[in-house]
């Protein structure tokens, strides 16, 4: 199982509070663990990773285990305590401003 910690306004269009927790086949990586979020909250689909290009959308970023994971590529594996649960994949909005 594993655990997904959403930003506040995808908790709100999900319609879900704090982690959640999903079931991903074969190799846990981000675009997998992608495809299984917006197949369980289909009002996800395209507010992580634009639709067409399957691009991480601007102002978002994926961490593990304490590490910044936006640029990896899409098939990379995410860590090992992801994969067994232990530690959260955590989508994250940023905070811009002038």
């Amino acid at each position: 199982m594993i655990r997904v910690i959403l930003p506040p306004h995808l908790r709100t269009l999900a319609q879900v509070g704090g982690e959640v927790a999903l079931e991903v086949e074969g190799a846990v990586t981000l675009r997998t663990v992608i495809d299984a979020l917006e197949a369980r909250y289909p009002m996800l689909r395209g507010t992580i990773r634009d639709q067409l290009t399957q691009q991480r959308r601007p102002f978002l970023r994926f961490f593990a285990c304490k590490e910044d994971l936006s640029h990896e590529p899409p098939d990379a594996p995410l860590p090992g305590a992801v994969t067994s649960g232990a530690e959260p994949f955590f989508i994250v909005g940023a905070i811009a401003g002038g």
